[in-house]
This record gives C-alpha cells, structure tokens and sequence, in this order.
C-alpha cells in the first residue's frame, strides 16, 4: 500500500549526482615536452644534442688520449681498433681531439647565442612596446649591423680586436643581436594590443610588470624558435672563423682549426678531415631539426592540430 506524504511535510531532496571527475590541466612546459617527444625528427635531435652537451662537459674523461699526446711512430694512421678516428700529422688522435674540440665549438656557440638573445631581444621589447621615435632609432641600427653579410662582419670585428675565443664569441653575438631584435619586436607587436594587455594598463600596471607579466612571455615563442636556429649557425660561424685562423688558436682543438690543418693531408688521410666535419654537419642539423620542431609545437594553429591528432 503506497504511503501518501504528510501535509505540510518537506519533500526530501534527492540524493546529489555524482559529478564526473574533472582533469587536471598539464602544465604548459610538460604539454610541449610531450608534443615535441611525438615529432621523431625532433625528438631524435634533442638526443643527439643532449649527448653531444655530455661529450662537451665531460670531454676529458671520455678522451682516450690527450689533445695534443704525440707519438711519431703512429703519424697519418688510418682508424683502427686503437684509433678509431686515425690519427693526424702529428700522430695525436683525432677522436679525442674531435671530443674535446666539442667543449670549444659549443661553448663559443652557446655564449655568442646568449650575448644576442639578451641584447637583441632587449632591443626589440623597447622598440616594439614603445614604438614611434624609439622604434625608428634602434631599428635603423639594426638595419645598419644587417646590412653587412653575417660572416664578413663577424672577420671584420675579430680582425679589429683580435684572433682569440672571447673575441670570436663577441663578434658572433653582435652578428645576431639584429636577428633577435627583429624577431623579438615583430612579437611584441602582436601582443602589446591584445585585451588582456590593455586591461592590465587600463587598471595602472606600469610598463615593467607589463613588459615582464604579459608581453614577454606571450612574445617567447618566437624568440625560443629563433635561438635554436641561431645556436646551429653559431657553431657553424665559429667553426669558419676557427678555419681562417681567427678563432681558438693552435694547439687548443676546435672543428674549424682541424678542417684548416686538415687541407694539406687530403689525399694522404681522408679521415683528417672528414670526422670533424661530420661532427660539425651533426651538431648544425640537429639544431636545425630541433629548431624546426619547436616552431611546430610553439604555433598555436599547430598545436592544435597536434594536439587533435593525439587524443
């Protein structure tokens, strides 16, 4: 017999639903990371990299010999089991010396990077955020440092100051501050009239928490792709600087001073010259690779699309 509710009575309220569970957003940094680990060209190269950086930091304890050990009973001997790489004119070994010119090439590379990033994206936050009369005045500079071919500026400066690593590594940087002021202001062009950026300083946020809360790091994508880029051409300016004699100098190792030592021996040992070339050719691509890589998973339209296609 159903029981008729009392007057007056209040109805019991039904049992909550059990709301779904909801997902935790992925922090930015790791959803790149996964992106970028689903491009293998990418993915591979950021290997190749990382293992070349360990080479570079640990290079003396990975060397078999030291750079500049000689023994003349073994002078030009083709790769074996004993000298994987051969060995050059002076009977030092070209596997330790391509191990240990890693440290060198890098160090000038990734420092030179460092100088330009800091520099030319300065500039080019100044010139895109304020615009007018401070555009038009850094960007003619930077019109006038690009106007001259990257490696001839880079031999001019080092021919002024001097052959030395420290030298070289300025003169690389100042080829590329105008490359990371271009991109950074062409950035920060496209970000300083977005709403949220408006917003900001309609409520009294002054020009530095905007420049550094909201304009840069929506600006970074760009600027990151760009230093990948920048690193594999730096490497490759350092390596024909060291050729010419303008670089590290003798007996130090470096890619580019044992490619020049190597033109004499061409026909004599192949291997001279061919194991610190492919070291340059693999370090430059890969940056290349990685670089193109990071501009797909940085786009926004690309990462959605990517993002799509994983779920």
């Amino acid at each position: 017999m159903t029981q008729l509710p009392t007057p007056g009575a209040v109805p019991a309220e039904p049992p909550p639903a059990e709301l779904p569970p909801t997902r935790t957003a992925r922090p930015r940094w790791r959803e790149t990371l996964g992106l970028l680990a689903r491009n293998p060209t990418a993915a591979v190269s950021a290997l190749v990299l990382i293992a070349i950086v360990l080479v570079a930091v640990f290079d003396e304890t990975l060397a078999p010999d030291g750079p500049n050990e000689q023994d003349q009973s073994r002078a030009l001997q083709a790769p074996s089991w004993g000298h994987p790489f051969g060995t050059d004119e002076l009977s030092r070994d070209i596997l330790s010396r391509v191990l240990l010119g890693a440290a060198t090439s890098l160090r000038v590379g990734f420092l030179s990077v460092a100088f330009a990033l800091v520099v030319g994206t300065l500039i080019g936050l100044l010139a895109g955020y304020y615009g007018r009369w401070v555009d038009d005045v850094l960007m003619r500079v930077m019109d006038m440092l690009f106007a001259f071919p990257a490696v001839l500026l880079a031999i001019a400066i080092v021919a002024v100051r001097g052959a030395g690593p420290t030298n070289a590594i300025l003169a690389i940087g100042i080829v590329y501050v105008p490359i990371f002021a271009r991109v950074t202001r062409a950035s920060v062009l496209g970000v300083r009239e977005e709403v949220y950026v408006r917003a900001s300083r309609s409520v009294g946020a002054s020009d530095l928490r905007l420049i550094t809360r909201h304009v840069l790091p929506n600006a970074a994508p760009p600027i990151i792709v760009q230093t990948s880029i920048s690193l594999a051409f730096a490497v490759l300016a350092e390596a024909a600087l060291s050729f010419l004699g303008l670089g590290p100098q003798r007996p130090n190792p470096s890619w580019g001073l044992m490619l020049a030592d190597s033109r004499g021996f061409i026909d004599q040992a192949w291997w001279y010259s061919v194991f610190p070339g492919l070291a340059i050719v693999l370090t430059v691509l890969c940056f290349n690779l990685l670089g193109d890589g990071l501009r797909d998973v940085l786009d926004p339209r690309q990462r959605t699309l990517m993002a799509g296609g994983g779920r």
